[in-house]
């Protein structure tokens, strides 16, 4: 079938992106879903930093490629060995299959999938190979979902059914940023009502970790970030108090976990520097792999601390999306206020620029306005 989609050729383009489109709105075709895989009608795609990073330069990918990874959309057709998923089912696409056979699948989470990581880093799909195709030969898929696009092939392991009650544009962010900076605290901060959280980085991960901790109801909440606004509605949505980074560091404050999740190396010092004597500091944040930083060792071993590096935040979507929306459901966690903006597909770019700004925080496009 012949689809649109928000095609990427080549990356390092220089801003504003409204200018150098490094995303072009294209037809592809789009082939039939194999038999572990399903055809998608998107119906809601949020956009992430994760995205603007392939832009960028920070994280390479191969080329030509069409992006996208946080959405949510409606079954059209199955393939022949998906049998708990039927035409019209609603589900939520997630960026990183797991095969559930490898031995980091059998680490409930805290390894991503051998198999799933593969396939993400070579833009093909779980089972291997693409779907897409233009003029001039495959297009590959983004983390194997591709949701900058009116509809996208996936595995079945790429997504996890949701109910009607869920708007389209709150289920899309549950399936990255939500799983990541809220995953992380769940999964591998275990957090309690006892606790005491900082986070540092109030991008939409971070700001979906502070509705975690909000809704799990911690003690203290303490938010980092260097733009007021962003403080602002940190303390709206459950901060006990909000700092500079600076002025973090300054202040002495120190909590039993400390999140970050901004992915460069001064955050990631920052992020140490307020982490309590016994604490943990859980790293979500993907820098570029150049980036360096600077901690103290003996700090590490004096004040028993420590780094947990967590990608998805530690999640296996199927048994932590359900946590989630029950939290959403419950009115603890109203994560439909992390979402600046509605755009079209054909504000990709201008949205890429509004995100490097860290003017927006979760901007979705969303391709059927009465479904939003």
């Amino acid at each position: 079938m012949r689809i649109e989609g928000a095609v990427m050729r080549t990356p390092g383009a220089q801003r504003p992106y409204v200018d150098s489109k490094p995303m072009t709105i294209e037809e592809l075709v789009l082939a039939a879903p194999g038999p572990t895989e399903l055809l998608i009608q998107l119906q809601a795609a949020s956009i992430c930093h994760s995205d603007l990073s392939v832009i960028n330069g920070s994280r390479p990918r191969p080329m030509p490629m069409l992006l996208g990874h946080e959405a949510s959309g409606r079954v059209v057709a199955v393939g022949s060995s998906v049998d708990d998923i039927a035409v019209d089912d609603r589900v939520i696409l997630t960026f990183l299959p797991r095969c559930g056979e490898c031995a980091n699948c059998r680490t409930e989470g805290a390894l991503p999938c051998s198999k799933g990581s593969s396939a993400n880093g070579s833009g093909t799909l779980l089972e291997g190979g693409t779907r897409l195709t233009d003029s001039t030969g495959p297009v590959l898929h983004h983390l194997g979902v591709s949701a900058f696009a009116t509809h996208a092939v996936v595995d079945r392991r790429s997504v996890v059914p949701v109910d009607a009650d869920v708007p389209t544009d709150v289920a899309a962010v549950l399936g990255c940023a939500v799983l990541t900076g809220g995953g992380a605290l769940l999964n591998n901060g275990r957090i309690t009502a006892e606790d005491t959280v900082t986070i540092v980085g109030l991008g939409g991960v971070g700001m979906a970790a502070l509705l975690t901790a909000a809704a799990v109801g911690c003690r203290e909440i303490i938010a980092v970030d260097s733009q007021p606004e962003k403080l602002a509605l940190a303390t709206s949505l459950g901060a006990t108090s909000t700092y500079t980074p600076d002025a973090a560091v300054e202040s002495g404050v120190r909590t039993r976990i400390v999140l970050e999740a901004v992915g460069n190396a001064k955050a990631f010092e920052t992020a140490f520097d307020l982490v309590a004597a016994g604490g943990v500091l859980i790293t979500v944040g993907l820098a570029a792999p150049t980036a360096r930083s600077e901690i103290s060792p003996s700090r590490i071993t004096t004040d028993a601390i420590t780094i947990v590096g967590s990608y998805m935040g530690a999640s296996v979507p199927e048994r932590d999306i359900p946590v989630f929306i029950e939290l959403w459901r419950s009115g603890r966690f109203p994560v439909e206020k992390l979402i600046s903006d509605h755009i079209g597909l054909d504000d990709i770019n201008n949205a890429m620029d509004r995100l490097s700004d860290s003017s927006a925080m979760r901007q979705v496009i969303v391709f059927d306005k009465e479904l939003a």
